[in-house]
């Protein structure tokens, strides 16, 4: 397992990342720490969750997730071996993320409301990355709208620099060490770099969906992450499964993700299955196993600081550990481009 630097930390973390927002519905206690345990044996250093989690977002699971990752720490030990990363949602009315059932925002009160209950669950002094959810100001979040802009929202918005405040307190109480951003737009970011030159902390990554068939993080924030040493955490390299094919000709497994929540309607937009079958044939042809390309791809990119994985299992989660011993070569990628370019991103 290869490490690479997560922005201009100075912290390596492994191009492998472990998601867990399963674990506290789809995976019991006891799962969530089979897979932390395969995970770390494998060389994966680096765990990611959310204080929104476990998905799908309820009441009765909030935070459910931080709580497994902290029981395993607790069990476990170590926790200085670990790069350990959450999240604070960002603008949202649902009414179980703050007391009373205020509208989440990401002001300085809402920031430190959300640390201190990460920190609490997950039994931890600190985070090594704090990453806001999704912006405050109102944006198509997970594939809504596609790639349309809509125009700017007639909405008030918190200040980047009244977050970025909260942020800095954080760190300066030894609370959070470093700051990222999710699901966030190129404008946003450079926003965000540009509040940092003024003393405030420097987002060190974003995390957003980045996969075979949402390639979009190329069109404008690749260039920008790269040249800013802002690097991408991807999340959804499988597509929240689809690109298994478990999903193909509306097929609806038992057990999984969107057969229990029917929540994919990110991945069930005009052209998928077409591009997911021609991935297919792809790795057929070439004798790969199809799961395998598709995370190995993404770990292959110069952008990507590490691949945000997910599994329901140990076996799948075998599966997909097995991807960093396939290198994307040029011939292949060359194959991955050619369709790429007739199914560009059929699921924004």
């Amino acid at each position: 397992m290869k490490q690479r630097e997560l922005g201009r930390t100075g912290i390596k973390v492994s191009e492998i990342c472990l998601g867990t927002m399963t674990f506290g519905q789809q995976n019991t206690e006891a799962e969530g720490h089979a897979q932390l345990d395969m995970a770390l044996e494998s060389g994966i250093n680096f765990i990611d969750t959310a204080e929104l989690y476990s998905i799908p977002p309820r009441a009765e699971t909030y935070g459910a997730t931080e709580t497994i990752v902290g029981s395993w720490l607790k069990a476990r030990g170590g926790r200085d071996k670990i790069i350990l990363a959450s999240k604070v949602v960002g603008r949202s009315s649902s009414p179980w993320f703050r007391p009373g059932g205020e509208e989440a925002r990401l002001t300085p009160a809402q920031i430190r409301y959300a640390i201190e209950g990460s920190l609490r669950r997950l039994g931890t002094d600190y985070l090594d990355l704090y990453q806001l959810h999704w912006p405050d100001r109102k944006v198509g979040l997970f594939g809504e709208g596609g790639t349309t802009f809509r125009g700017l929202p007639e909405a008030d918005e918190v200040p980047v620099e009244e977050t970025l405040g909260a942020l800095a307190d954080l760190v300066a109480e030894g609370k959070i060490r470093h700051v990222g951003l999710s699901n966030e737009t190129a404008w946003g970011v450079s926003q965000f770099l540009a509040a940092s030159k003024t003393g405030f902390p420097r987002v060190a990554s974003i995390q957003n969906a980045y996969n075979l068939i949402n390639r979009t993080f190329e069109i404008g924030l690749a260039e920008m992450c790269l040249r800013e040493n802002v690097g991408l955490l991807a999340y959804s390299p499988l597509a929240q499964g689809y690109l298994t094919g478990k999903y193909l000709n509306g097929a609806r497994p038992a057990g999984a993700r969107t057969t229990l929540f029917n929540r994919g309607q990110r991945y069930e937009k005009p052209g998928v299955d077409v591009a997911i079958e021609a991935y297919h044939a792809l790795a057929q042809a070439e004798g790969l196993d199809p799961i395998q390309l598709a995370v190995a791809f993404v770990t292959s990119r110069r952008f990507v600081t590490s691949n945000i994985i997910g599994a329901t299992s140990t076996e799948q989660l075998k599966t997909i550990l097995g991807s960093v011993d396939l290198e994307i070569t040029p011939e292949l990628e060359a194959k991955i481009n050619q369709i790429h370019q007739v199914h560009s991103n059929p699921a924004p």
